[in-house]
């Protein structure tokens, strides 16, 4: 309790966190997609290709960055749990984000260096180290790797003027609704 309140579960913040970034999908999709639920069989459906794509980025910078955040967070809870499935497809997101990010926000006004070339001198070669762990079902590897991937990430907001964002190994899953065991 502070000042009378009760301080927020990091599994509800987690909760609202999702719920908006669900709403941060390209114009026109949610549309398209009721469109093509609502029609019946015999209608004609338009191709995805009718709905045109996004110029650029639907969302800031800040945003790709909560999602790289929650999949660090997965990632580390998949590994951890030895979902060597689940820790691969987590590790591909997070690169796929990475591009994302270098490519949609290659600089900053207010950071000193490059975004692209700080996650690309930074990122890397953790990202690689945690591919390789991933891949050889390492967990003392995988440990190592994650930690690496985790100070990479500090190391680039430091750099970036957000030293006050520092990501750590999760203590608890801020997601209730997902098991990350692996399957049996």
């Amino acid at each position: 309790m502070r000042g009378g309140r009760e301080l927020p579960t990091l599994a509800a913040v987690a909760g609202v966190a999702c719920i908006a970034l669900a709403a941060c999908q390209p114009p026109g999709r949610a549309q398209h997609e009721a469109a093509a639920a609502s029609t019946s069989p015999a209608a004609v459906v338009p191709s995805p290709t009718a709905v045109p794509a996004p110029s650029g980025p639907t969302s800031g910078l800040g945003e790709l960055m909560l999602f790289q955040e929650l999949r660090h967070a997965k990632l580390w809870l998949a590994g951890d749990a030895r979902n060597w499935d689940l820790a691969n497809y987590e590790w591909k997101e997070l690169q796929e984000g990475f591009e994302d990010i270098k490519h949609y926000f290659p600089t900053r006004p207010d950071s000193p260096v490059p975004i692209d070339q700080a996650v690309e001198t930074m990122m890397t070669d953790p990202l690689k180290r945690v591919g390789e762990a991933i891949q050889k079902k390492d967990s003392k590897a995988f440990s190592a790797a994650f930690d690496m991937l985790t100070d990479g990430c500090n190391s680039c907001h430091q750099a970036s003027n957000h030293p006050f964002t520092v990501l750590q190994r999760p203590k608890t899953s801020p997601f209730p609704n997902q098991n990350f065991s692996a399957p049996k």
